[in-house]
């Protein structure tokens, strides 16, 4: 073996063994954030010699720099979003260091593409929230703190651009810190990192820049390389949702899946739900050998000493430490479909790698994602968040979202185009009293039964008799 091949091979498994960091940007109009990206990829020499060429080809005829390369250019492919130089998509990067591995989810900040950023973070550890240095924290700074915090995504960065256009003012930037702090406090967002830059220019975006003296931090590529997330995986409860059987033969049978959380060891007691039968891990093999442990978010498949009956959308579970079992949950629901919600409607839960029929029984509040206010409403229509109520034909196992991000995010589908309808983080178990309102009401479907819709009136009528009667029964039109 040649010492240019022994050079290859330890470059190869040093690159290997780098983690990876998954971030979105965020921001209002002309923000900066595709121009940030841009210029990362730019100053970090991540870009070949034919995107530069067409890059620079891009600026004269399409760009909205002047003179200047339009980095924003890189990310900003739709026609549309060319045009009106604006981010409707969220566009994916990705490119590494010599330290690190990135994914970069640009997502748009109008907010009729709430839906999109929702999507664009949703395994997002770290979010990079751009404000213009001359407006400071505006509405759509909020709106997006706000749906950051939602995500629980537990690393924010408030990139304060266009620092040039203040003469880097320390003055200016100590009072967007200030306003942004008080904000950002109530909603219990762990890490909050400030930085004063200038996107077109480069400045702290890769080197940092001669023109803030007064800033003692990172440049933001050091910050992003360094930052810890590490902690962010919950390793304390194994929770391992059964995704596919495995029998190539007599001699063996397997349970495929992902560790959502926890780690799992050879000979750990394990139990499956939902039967409750305990055995102890015999084998964890994965493509490359057996292992002696495992954590997420390794894919692995799990032997077991005795012959249990595990089927998919089941769950293995420690024992001493279990998810809860209820059809009962609240949660935080944003509406992704163009067909508004029909709360009579039932939809399928897919939840991990279970999925069942649910139905939402209560729209607690609509949030207001610019103001933060809570209003009433009867339906949710697109790009709307608001806290619900739902019930499950079947027992699911959960954790909240907050403690358990894999084991707490569901989606709705509708069951007759197959859409998805809408996204949701668990809060958790409802209330006892909520739970004796809903548990257990009877579901009639009107049209099942053929009954014509003119004579739903009279049937509504003797619902609402019947509920004085303290009779409950759930109608499906």
């Amino acid at each position: 073996m040649t010492e240019n091949t022994i050079d290859i091979k330890a470059f190869l498994d040093k690159d290997e063994q780098k983690d990876l960091l998954r971030l979105l940007t965020a921001g209002s109009v002309d923000d900066g954030k595709s121009t940030l990206i841009g210029r990362l990829l730019f100053d970090s020499k991540k870009l070949y010699e034919d995107q530069l060429d067409a890059l620079e080809r891009d600026s004269k005829r399409l760009g909205n720099a002047g003179e200047n390369i339009d980095y924003a250019l890189l990310l900003d492919g739709l026609k549309a979003e060319r045009e009106q130089g604006i981010t409707i998509d969220v566009a994916y990067r990705y490119f590494s260091t010599n330290n690190r591995k990135f994914i970069i989810a640009d997502t748009p900040g109008h907010e009729q593409y709430t839906r999109n950023m929702i999507t664009g973070g949703s395994t997002a550890n770290l979010a990079i929230i751009l404000v213009d240095a001359r407006t400071g924290v505006i509405t759509q700074t909020r709106r997006h703190t706000f749906l950051v915090s939602l995500l629980g995504i537990k690393h924010v960065v408030l990139a304060v651009n266009k620092m040039d256009l203040v003469d880097f003012s320390e003055d200016r930037f100590n009072e967007i810190i200030n306003e942004y702090k008080a904000f950002v406090e109530p909603l219990n967002i762990p890490d909050v990192t400030f930085i004063p830059l200038s996107a077109l220019d480069g400045d702290n975006v890769v080197e940092k820049s001669d023109r803030t003296p007064w800033y003692s931090g990172l440049s933001l590529l050091d910050f992003l390389e360094t930052v810890k997330i590490d902690s962010d995986n919950n390793f304390t409860d194994f929770r391992f949702p059964v995704q596919y059987v495995l029998r190539p033969n007599l001699d063996f049978r397997g349970f495929c899946g992902k560790v959502a959380s926890g780690v799992v060891r050879k000979g750990d007691t394990v139990m499956a739900l939902p039967s409750g039968k305990t055995s102890r891990v015999k084998s964890i093999v994965t493509y490359d050998g057996e292992l002696d442990y495992a954590f997420p978010p390794q894919s692995i498949t799990l032997t077991l000493e005795d012959e249990i009956d595990v089927s998919r959308g089941e769950m293995l579970v420690h024992p001493d430490n279990m998810p809860i079992e209820d059809r009962n949950f609240e949660a935080m629901l944003v509406w992704m479909d163009e067909e508004a919600m029909d709360i009579n409607k039932s939809y399928f839960i897919k939840q991990t790698t279970n999925s069942c029929r649910s139905r939402i029984d209560n729209i607690k509040y609509k949030v207001d994602v610019n103001t933060m206010e809570h209003s009433n409403v009867e339906r949710l229509s697109l790009n709307e968040i608001a806290k619900v109520v739902i019930t499950t034909a079947k027992p699911i196992f959960f954790d909240p979202y907050t403690k358990n991000k894999n084991c707490g995010a569901f989606i709705l589908i509708d069951p007759i185009t197959n859409n998805t309808s809408a996204v949701g983080m668990i809060i958790d178990k409802v209330a006892k009293e909520d739970i004796l309102s809903n548990e257990a009401i009877p579901t009639i479907n009107l049209k099942e039964l053929g009954i014509e819709s003119n004579h739903y009136d009279a049937i509504n009528k003797v619902v609402v008799e019947l509920e004085k009667l303290g009779i409950n029964i759930h109608i499906i039109k």
